[in-house]
């Protein structure tokens, strides 16, 4: 079973003050480049994975989902998404993604956004979502970029002319990595860029389009903050489609 660290208090606390949790989609500087890569949904049955607080689930009913199941290991997540939605449409469920197993083509889009680094068995996964989805479905997620998590200890490094550098180091070396983010000790499994797009390809995917997000300049204007992510990637964002039968 994965670790459910936002049933923490502590760390549920800290991630529930975040900007994306706190103003929803348009606290996510990536948004507009995820929603460019999501296909029509009108008319279509979504599952939702890792669904957090419901943003993403109620937002795709409002393009015209046909109805969104949102899962999320976390009770506490799945209590305020089902608290700020009124929408019998959607259907909010507890369950571990590790161990999760969707009906056969029952979806035409499943969508997860920066969920699955805590999944350890990402090759089960993308199976289980493969046989998931109709022929021709689409997934869409968001991880954290492997050279944004790669390094062992994942921070900005300032050298002697004030520039932030960010470390990779053991980047090749595939498995656990334990950060320290609102709590202590955090587990995330690092794979390379290469093994998440194999893996999504054997077992019968076809990629349509990556995006290593970086902020516009008209983003960095209005959130100057948001200038270090020039430095390095730090999310990828990956668009697939289940080849026809």
């Amino acid at each position: 079973m994965a670790r459910n660290v936002y049933d923490d208090p502590d760390f549920f606390n800290g991630y529930s003050q975040l900007p994306r949790q706190v103003r929803g989609l348009d606290g996510a500087p990536e948004w507009a480049a995820i929603r460019a890569m999501l296909p029509d949904l009108k008319g279509k049955r979504v599952a939702d994975l890792g669904c957090g607080f419901g943003w993403a689930s109620r937002w795709m009913r409002g393009q015209g989902a046909a109805s969104v199941v949102g899962i999320d290991l976390s009770r506490n997540m799945i209590a305020r998404a089902r608290a700020d939605t009124a929408d019998a449409g959607i259907d909010y469920r507890v369950a571990d993604l590790e161990t999760l197993d969707l009906p056969r083509s029952a979806y035409d889009l499943v969508y997860s956004a920066l969920t699955f680094h805590y999944v350890e068995d990402f090759e089960r996964l993308a199976r289980m979502i493969h046989d998931a989805l109709v022929d021709g479905g689409d997934l869409m997620f968001t991880i954290e970029h492997p050279i944004f998590m790669a390094a062992a200890h994942p921070r900005w490094i300032v050298d002697g002319d004030g520039r932030k550098t960010w470390p990779v180091d053991g980047y090749s070396i595939e498995g656990e990595r334990r950060t320290d983010w609102f709590i202590k000790d955090v587990l995330k499994h690092h794979r390379t860029l290469a093994t998440t797009l194999n893996t999504l390809i054997k077992v019968g995917f076809a990629v349509r389009q990556i995006d290593e997000f970086a902020p516009t300049d008209d983003q960095i204007a209005e959130m100057p903050e948001l200038a270090e992510e020039l430095e390095r990637p730090m999310m990828l964002l990956v668009s697939a489609r289940k080849r026809g039968a």
